[in-house]
């Protein structure tokens, strides 16, 4: 197996690799039978953090969400290999028929439900996938709570949370004696850099959060693929790539790491993420893949070492 890197994700005790693999594509773009390819192959090169969610894949015809779980849970029982992965779940997300939101009784039965189709007794990670305004936060706190001490949870997440609910919701566990968020999943990326430097940065590092941060790579603009308005066609998102990276700033961005990429032999994706792992504060952005092609190019981030002029020079391109 690759020597990975890897860190501590926050005071959770769990130690993961340096990237976090998005569960996103099982049930979408990746069959069951290419999830179990790509899953063998995390496993053996070490990059075995996988981070789904009850909602994935129900925007795809036909889903309903829980296919991307049921995959894993599929792969799990076929192949035995629960204590390989470091497994992390959502709840919160509108599986319609009013499963949404983080009430205490649907925190419950979602639990079970996503256990059921991981088919293993517990995960490592349990995050709200979005604030729920609806709900007390000391409620949802209080049941999550009960899980962690059930053992079917082993810590707990919070993704998609403002600086000041995310504060609040510490303080209130800290005060109730509730389980704390260990983790926060937050929008970031050399583009999307502003609400989490601004407000979300400090937070997690007061309060030693581990961050798994989500488009990673702008929805795969930060590869290099979108370039102009014509490379639309090139994706069935394509067109909102373009319409939201195609930019001054964005090709400013893509011309920095055009340099950096070169002068490392690298692709650009991977100069993007070690970008990102080398920030102080990111312990494992989430990065998807529907090959063994692309898994290798992630483990080939994982190795790469950017100058601290490098580093200067990304981040000046991308001044927000």
């Amino acid at each position: 197996m690759s020597q990975i890197k890897t860190r501590q994700l926050g005071k959770t005790g769990i130690t993961v690799p340096v990237l976090t693999f998005g569960g996103n594509v099982f049930g979408w773009t990746a069959d069951e039978k290419t999830s179990f390819s790509l899953l063998d192959a995390l496993v053996e090169k070490g990059l075995n953090f996988i981070d789904t969610a009850d909602v994935y894949s129900r925007w795809v015809d036909g889903n309903e969400g829980g296919e991307s779980e049921t995959i894993i849970g599929n792969w799990l029982k076929k192949g035995g290999k629960r204590d390989s992965i470091i497994l992390a779940t959502k709840v919160g997300m509108d599986l319609g028929n009013g499963k949404t939101g983080l009430s205490p009784k649907w925190i419950r039965q979602a639990i079970e439900d996503s256990l059921r189709r991981l088919q293993t007794d517990y995960v490592d990670l349990y995050q709200a996938h979005r604030d729920d305004a609806d709900t007390p936060l000391a409620a949802s706190l209080a049941e999550f709570d009960k899980l962690v001490k059930e053992g079917k949870v082993r810590a707990i997440g919070a993704s998609n949370y403002s600086a000041e609910r995310l504060s609040e919701a510490l303080n209130v566990s800290k005060e109730q004696g509730l389980a704390e968020y260990q983790t926060l999943q937050p929008e970031y990326n050399l583009y999307d850099r502003k609400e989490y430097e601004s407000s979300l940065e400090k937070v997690a590092q007061q309060h030693g959060l581990g961050v798994i941060n989500y488009y990673s790579l702008a929805s795969g603009f930060l590869s290099g693929k979108y370039r102009s308005k014509e490379d639309a066609h090139k994706s069935k998102r394509g067109q909102g790539v373009v319409d939201k990276y195609v930019n001054d700033r964005g090709l400013k961005i893509l011309a920095a790491l055009d340099q950096v990429s070169k002068a490392h032999n690298a692709a650009l994706s991977e100069v993007a993420l070690a970008w990102q792992i080398a920030r102080p504060s990111i312990t494992a952005p989430i990065v998807s893949a529907t090959s063994i092609e692309q898994i290798n190019s992630l483990v080939k981030a994982t190795q790469l070492q950017l100058t601290s002029a490098d580093i200067e020079a990304l981040a000046k391109a991308s001044e927000y």
